[in-house]
């Protein structure tokens, strides 16, 4: 295992970018911060580079994927590319992860994701986040780069669950900022985060993602985070729709992108397509498209059809042998 100092350029300089610099620094690793607005050209940024790490939004990934594409491709043959972007693409419905894996098919690919608010990471508290890859040593190493007292990094062999458990969990973020919003109390918090949890599961099994990846820290830690947190920019905008402010109002006082917000109408064409019940995230699609208000949201879930609590538990088969639920 490589454990001595590398070269890391870290494409996207706000707020993640940033920490992630920092992060990496820690351990005296050389970064580079590059932009759409550096000084510095692409090129020379990525000259001598071990790891390329990927910060941007996710409207963004494919144009800068394809930027480093055109840079020499023998001086990137030995490159990790590490993406820390948590969205779905509209048409395709890719991950950021298989949009890298596209472009670069013989390159090791790596996860990040985690509950990894970064202004608290600025200011130095203790986080932990997940690093994930087919490539086992790259995940290993990408561990070795970003593990201090400040930061712990724990590996998966699960990259698809690991993306999508930091992905999905947006949309329920946007959820529980309505429910904070309506002041509907603790109960109805736990409820909704609960249910969002299964929704995710759901979708995630369909991709191909392991059900246990979901209860780790990139599935439920970063849900637990971002529903629970006024510095989550998907919250904001849930808590702020539920105090009658219209969605370009909300977007346009965000200091970044909200991803769930796009990650939600994605997540509508997956469900449909594979006919996978997601009534939570339903209900914040319409409320984001004007359709209906956040109560009228909180009246359709509430009303739905009675059921047991688990896919497939069986009901019948219980009351059969004559035992008490």
């Amino acid at each position: 295992m490589n454990n001595k100092p590398q070269n890391i350029t870290i494409l996207g300089a706000g707020a993640w970018g940033q920490a992630l610099a920092h992060l990496a620094a820690i351990n005296q690793h050389t970064v580079r911060l590059w932009s759409r607005h550096s000084p510095v050209s692409l090129e020379d940024t990525l000259a001598n580079t071990d790891i390329i790490l990927c910060a941007i939004s996710m409207k963004g990934v494919r144009d800068v994927a394809n930027l480093v594409n055109s840079v020499n491709e023998k001086s990137l043959k030995n490159t990790i590319v590490v993406t820390a972007t948590k969205g779905l693409e509209p048409y395709t419905t890719y991950t950021p992860s298989q949009i890298w894996e596209t472009i670069f098919p013989h390159q090791p690919v790596v996860v990040l994701s985690g509950p990894n608010l970064s202004k608290e990471i600025e200011q130095k508290l203790p986080a932990a986040t997940v690093v994930a890859s087919k490539n086992v040593v790259a995940a290993q190493q990408i561990q070795l780069v970003f593990s201090s007292q400040q930061f712990r990094v724990y590996t998966n062999p699960d990259p698809v669950g690991v993306e999508l458990g930091g992905t999905l969990k947006n949309v329920i973020a946007i959820s529980a900022g309505v429910c904070d919003g309506l002041h509907l109390g603790t109960n109805a918090k736990a409820a909704l985060v609960t249910r969002g949890l299964t929704e995710m599961v759901r979708i995630g099994n369909t991709l191909g993602a392991k059900t246990e990846t979901f209860y780790g820290l990139s599935g439920l830690g970063d849900l637990l985070a971002t529903c629970n947190s006024p510095l989550s920019r998907n919250y904001q905008v849930g808590y702020q729709l539920a105090n009658s402010k219209t969605l370009p109002e909300v977007l346009s006082s965000l200091s970044g992108t909200a991803e769930g917000v796009n990650t939600c109408r994605v997540l509508m064409e997956i469900a449909q397509k594979h006919s996978i019940a997601i009534p939570i995230t339903e209900q914040v699609y319409q409320l984001l498209a004007g359709e209906i208000t956040p109560r009228q949201a909180l009246d359709k879930l509430m009303l739905r059809d009675i059921k047991s609590e688990f896919d497939n538990f069986p009901v019948e088969q219980i009351w059969s042998r004559g035992e008490k639920c």
